[in-house]
């Protein structure tokens, strides 16, 4: 992750705007510079000998306990750098990836129960395990308190030779989750539920429905958000296959919109969203979760279709008008030719009796 340091004040938002990144769980880094003087390194979770080959960090403390941990950095480049040290309070991005407060942030949760050393020096190549010691407060809640330990360098990014230099910190670290020991208590709130019907302007072709919602985390443990959508004769999981889990800390709340095609209008539409979010112990067992079901009603109204038919029906009212008014014509002509030849026989005879 990058994030602004200490620059001039009329460089700050170019700062911001290159700080932005991601915190790898763990991961390596690199900051930017000359390839000849590179830096690179990677940050793992691991024990008093090294890498241990964990992933994250977790451990289950009760209030007022402490434990020492350990994280080990790498040193990927070609020359020695001092690494900076630093915790944080953890949290995760809508993208669903783990990230930690930026080093201008203050951490008010389980970034500040963490100890560690400032700084590190190692050497090209080399390797260095750092402790660090996790002290739950007294009166912390229970339930799941997410932080993240990363080793950062600054380095300086600059634009001609009379620029102003621009000091961004490049960090990389592991996601440190420390559940404090009391009543375990998965909970969630479905918010903000709203469906609706695309229609297609072409009548040949069928329309899409949008649903969209909120899920907040109400309870005291992160949960995985899944479910799925059940509309049109239609079912749609989510997160779907290949797609990251949404993780969802305590208090954090995700927005989701799920996408349905091939849907007609048929005025009305009725469906259910589920929403069963997955939440587990530290060792992996499941723990169990009420099942939200939202009932969707969509008004559907097939526009493009209705005027097509409304169009057919004027133009074979034209046609019947046409064929009515012709007919009325014809009508009309014969029964003049009937009344011409009636009156030529009438004077006919006229003129016959007249000439008799």
């Amino acid at each position: 992750m990058t994030t602004p340091r200490s620059v001039p004040l009329a460089l700050c938002a170019a700062a911001l705007a290159a700080a932005l990144g991601l915190l790898a769980m763990p991961a390596a880094g690199a900051a930017e510079g000359s390839p000849k003087d590179a830096v690179s390194w990677s940050v793992s979770p691991a024990d008093e000998t090294g890498e241990d080959g964990r992933v994250s960090i977790q451990h289950e403390l009760d209030p007022g306990e402490s434990l020492q941990e350990h994280v080990v950095v790498r040193n990927l480049g070609a020359g020695d750098v001092v690494f900076s040290l630093s915790a944080a309070d953890g949290y995760y991005t809508d993208a669903g990836r783990f990230d930690m407060l930026r080093s201008d942030q203050e951490s008010v949760d389980a970034g500040s129960w963490i100890t560690l050393p400032e700084d590190v020096e190692i050497g090209a190549g080399e390797s260095a395990v750092v402790p660090f010691t996790i002290t739950v407060p007294d009166d912390a809640e229970p339930g799941d308190h997410a932080a993240g330990v990363a080793a950062s360098v600054l380095s300086v990014k600059s634009e001609g030779a009379k620029a102003n230099g621009v000091g961004v910190e490049s960090r990389v670290g592991v996601k440190v989750i420390t559940r404090v020991a009391g009543e375990v208590v998965p909970a969630f709130a479905v918010q903000d539920v709203r469906a609706d019907h695309h229609v297609d302007p072409s009548p040949f072709l069928p329309g899409s429905v949008t649903v969209s919602f909120d899920v907040e985390n109400t309870g005291n443990v992160r949960m995985d958000a899944a479910g799925q959508l059940q509309i049109a004769n239609r079912t749609i999981a989510f997160p779907a296959d290949g797609e990251r889990a949404q993780v969802l800390l305590p208090g954090e709340r995700r927005s989701f919109t799920l996408e349905v095609d091939d849907v007609w209008p048929l005025f009305l539409l009725t469906g259910d969203l589920m929403v069963a979010p997955v939440a587990s112990s530290l060792a992996g067992d499941e723990l169990a979760v009420d099942v939200a079901v939202a009932s969707l009603v969509i008004w559907a109204m097939p526009w493009p279709q209705l005027l097509l038919v409304v169009g057919i029906a004027l133009i074979v009212l034209a046609l019947a008008w046409n064929r009515i008014r012709a007919r009325r014509r014809t009508d009309h002509l014969i029964s003049q030719a009937h009344e011409r030849g009636r009156q030529e026989a009438l004077d006919e005879a006229r003129r016959e009796k007249v000439t008799r």
